[in-house]
């Protein structure tokens, strides 16, 4: 299990990876401006997929990362 401080770098370096520092520092800023359930928003963004779908999606998206 990784740390708290470790998961926060890691989570940071992914966000200006793939959004760069302005927009990673957008998106931080609407994280902690609004009352936001992690959870409840991201069953919210596939519920209209399938299962087969999701895991496609999530089988191209490690192919991408990992190659």
């Amino acid at each position: 299990m990784i740390t708290d401080t470790e998961i926060k770098t890691k989570g940071i370096q992914l966000l200006t990876q793939h959004l760069g520092d302005v927009e990673a520092e957008r998106f931080t800023a609407l994280i902690q401006r609004e009352p936001f359930d992690y959870t409840k928003w991201r069953q919210e963004l596939d519920e209209d997929l399938s299962i087969e779908e999701i895991s496609r999606k999530a089988m191209s998206l490690r192919k991408k990362t990992s190659g």
